[in-house]
């Protein structure tokens, strides 16, 4: 699954391009010579993608502060298009380009260990992640049992459904199971007189890796399956659980529940969708888009096959890692630990109550980190006001995210699943096998592909790509 598009309206992180030329020519090593006299500070370069609006603005913030607090050590940010964040990775590395402090998608954390990017966390910090964060938000970060940075925004998946239309319908709350959750889109789905869609009950849509292949694997995992085996050497979606998922979905599409020529990101909002498993970044969005409607939003946990079912989901992120290839790998480490671990002062919150910067960063926009207490904090009864003290984000509050997300109930799902939610597999060919998987999901829900054909062509390709030698 791919990260979320809730940096403001429809856009999916489709930011413009902000890496000045300078940048492009520096590198890992040019920006700690600065003039070449002694006594200069060392400058490290830290790159992202949270180039514009709010998430550029809620990073900046706690840089600023570390550069203000910070004589001998300076952070500088460069940011790309997330669509374009991977090759440049891999472009500037092979260039001898590398930014000190990397913030890639956990997808790629085995293409990014294989090709040379990515430093093993000391143990010091291995051990502080492993102690403070989420067993999925480190199973994320993590390579082959080796930590590699420390996690930043997370992302669960839980469903997502309009109160109205269900009420409309005649069902008194969110489904459970799966059995309900077809009962529930086959009542909520509303057509026209002429058979075209008005309300799709199921939002199955093939817009983007999200809302293909992270709502197939969030129900997945309820299932009890992996797209990946634990070896990650092969696929293991061709399974019981997998042709579960895929019939469920052939049903949906083929009774005219779902229709996934419909981008859910719009008829979500609009009350064109009664039910859709996504991630919690959208809540954010949700919130700026709908104004009053967003009281007809609920959010549960997704269903499971059974009554008593063991509840399961996705869990995606980011880390923040330092290059193999920085000089610095001390001080860069030294700022990932004042910006992840360092607790400060939570305004409008109970006496005492602390977060992370990072913490306080994520939620500003709507999002969350894998550090449980944290989001206990920020999300617990009463709210808290996104902010921190003196620098933490400052000016970054609540911006893009529709008001302060701290007090959104809606919030609390995703936080609740950090228990019992499962980490995307990050193998060397995580991403390509993942575009394949997406391509038979489409083929499967526009009748190209039975469910068989979708199995053994997802198997086929995909364990190609994830046992090639690298």
């Amino acid at each position: 699954m791919t990260p979320g598009r809730r940096t403001g309206g429809l856009s999916r992180r489709h930011f413009a391009l902000a890496l000045p030329s300078a940048l492009l020519a520096s590198g890992c090593a040019a920006p700690h010579r600065g003039t070449g006299r002694p006594g200069d500070p060392i400058v490290l370069t830290l790159l992202s993608h949270y180039a514009s609006g709010a998430l550029k603005k809620a990073l900046q913030g706690p840089v600023d502060e570390w550069n203000a607090t910070h004589e001998r050590v300076k952070v500088r940010t460069t940011a790309v298009e997330f669509t374009d964040l991977l090759t440049t990775f891999m472009v500037r590395q092979a260039a001898g380009q590398g930014a000190d402090i990397v913030h890639p998608y956990c997808l790629w954390n085995g293409q990014l260990v294989r090709a040379g990017v990515l430093r093993p966390a000391p143990s010091g910090h291995a051990a502080e992640i492993r102690r403070g964060y989420s067993e999925a938000a480190v199973g994320a970060s993590s390579v082959g049992g080796t930590v590699y940075g420390y996690p930043t925004e997370v992302q669960t998946y839980a469903l997502y459904y309009n109160k109205r239309l269900l009420r409309e319908a005649g069902v008194d709350g969110p489904p459970r199971t799966w059995r309900e959750l077809e009962e529930t889109a086959y009542r909520t789905t509303r057509r026209d007189r002429y058979g075209n869609t008005l309300v799709q009950g199921f939002g199955l849509s093939a817009y983007d890796d999200s809302t293909t292949v992270g709502q197939t694997l969030a129900l997945l995992s309820t299932a009890g399956g992996t797209f990946v085996s634990a070896d990650g050497r092969r696929t293991a979606i061709d399974s019981p659980a997998g042709r579960a998922v895929f019939d469920l979905e052939h049903r949906l599409v083929g009774k005219g529940a779902s229709a996934p020529g419909v981008n859910v990101y719009r008829a979500f909002p609009s009350g064109q969708a009664a039910m859709v498993v996504g991630a919690g970044w959208w809540t954010g969005t949700l919130k700026a888009l709908m104004g009053e409607d967003y009281r007809d939003v609920g959010v549960a946990p997704v269903p499971v096959p059974a009554a008593g079912g063991r509840r399961a989901t996705l869990c995606t992120g980011f880390l923040l890692g330092v290059n193999t290839a920085c000089e610095h790998p001390g001080e860069a480490w030294e700022f990932l630990r004042w910006l992840n671990t360092e607790k400060v002062n939570v305004k409008n919150a109970a006496k005492g109550a602390t977060a992370t910067r990072m913490s306080l960063l994520q939620v500003s926009v709507g999002s969350l980190t894998g550090r449980a207490d944290d989001m206990r904090t920020l999300l617990g009864d009463g709210g808290a006001e996104a902010g921190a003290g003196a620098g933490a984000g400052a000016g970054a509050v609540g911006e893009g995210s529709g008001g302060d997300p701290g007090r959104d109930p809606n919030l609390r799902p995703f936080l609740d699943a950090l228990a019992y939610a499962v980490p995307e597999p990050n193998v060397p060919g995580a991403q390509q096998a993942k575009s394949l998987l997406r391509k038979n999901i489409e083929a499967l829900w526009t009748g190209q592909q039975s469910v068989d054909e979708a199995l053994r062509t997802t198997r086929r390709q995909v364990d190609q790509e994830v046992s090639r030698s690298w």
